[in-house]
């Protein structure tokens, strides 16, 4: 079965690679992309000393771990985006045919490899954080900062899957599905100190977008808690994500098993 999924997406990436001047356009386009919202941070940091409590390195921390991590969920999920389209032309019945997990077929059915600059540009914004700030180093530490972005990006992949599980009900739910995923990503670019109210617990728990790169980042940084959580919150990423995966999992499963099609 893997051998399936593996051909699936070689075959869509051999496709993609026979255009390689347009393929490294739009790859050079997707980090620029990034860079524009690391600019726009920058700028903030020639009015204000600090953003909710943090200095211009440490938030380019916080953003480069969810940059690079939303980067990798963006690549592998991203395609979730189609599910609209799967649903109202019937393409997804065609998936429940197959045998085969409906999930996966989607998430490699148009794996658009351009989508790693944002990846790249967010590994290169963290070279620069981990070097900007100082931070005392060690194999935890160190593990961390590989850990870090692939279980952000597995809880973003996990709200995608969740957002995108509306289109069962609402076949053109997409833009909201949007709000949750692509906000998640602006959310997660900041510390959570920034905001306030029923939107950082929201957003910071129930997403959990808070764990994506605010708290490996003050793991990383050796930083208590402006909000007074336990030190221990900067290293559970990757059992957050976990559950995430698991309640993503079985959102789309009960999505799929009341699925009754479009009548198309």
């Amino acid at each position: 079965m893997v051998e399936t999924y593996l051909r699936l997406v070689g075959a869509r990436l051999r496709g993609q690679f026979a255009y390689r001047t347009s393929f490294t356009i739009e790859v050079v386009a997707q980090a620029v992309v990034q860079a524009i919202e690391l600019a726009a941070i920058t700028i903030l940091f020639s009015h204000v000393e600090a953003l909710g409590g943090f200095d211009v390195h440490e938030v380019v921390l916080v953003y480069a771990i969810a940059a690079t991590a939303f980067g990798l969920a963006d690549l592998t999920a991203g395609q979730l985006n189609e599910l609209p389209t799967y649903i109202r032309t019937g393409s997804f019945d065609v998936l429940l045919l197959r045998p085969l997990g409906t999930l996966p077929q989607v998430m490699v059915g148009d794996i658009r490899l351009k989508r790693i600059g944002r990846t790249l540009f967010g590994l290169g914004a963290m070279v620069y954080a981990l070097a900007h700030n100082e931070i005392a180093w060690s194999p935890a530490k160190a593990a961390l900062v590989v850990v870090a972005p692939v279980a952000g990006a597995v809880i973003f992949g996990s709200v995608w899957v969740v957002a995108c599980a509306v289109c069962f009900w609402m076949v053109e739910g997409q833009e909201i599905a949007n709000t949750v995923t692509y906000g998640s990503n602006a959310f997660t670019s900041y510390p959570v100190t920034v905001y306030s109210g029923w939107l950082r617990r929201f957003m910071a728990f129930v997403v959990p977008g808070a764990f994506v790169a605010y708290y490996p980042a003050l793991a990383l940084l050796d930083r208590a808690d402006p909000l007074g959580g336990p030190a221990v919150l900067g290293w559970v990423s990757p059992l957050v994500a976990l559950a995430a995966a698991v309640v993503a999992g079985l959102v789309w499963r009960f999505a799929v098993r009341h699925y009754r099609g479009t009548g198309s």
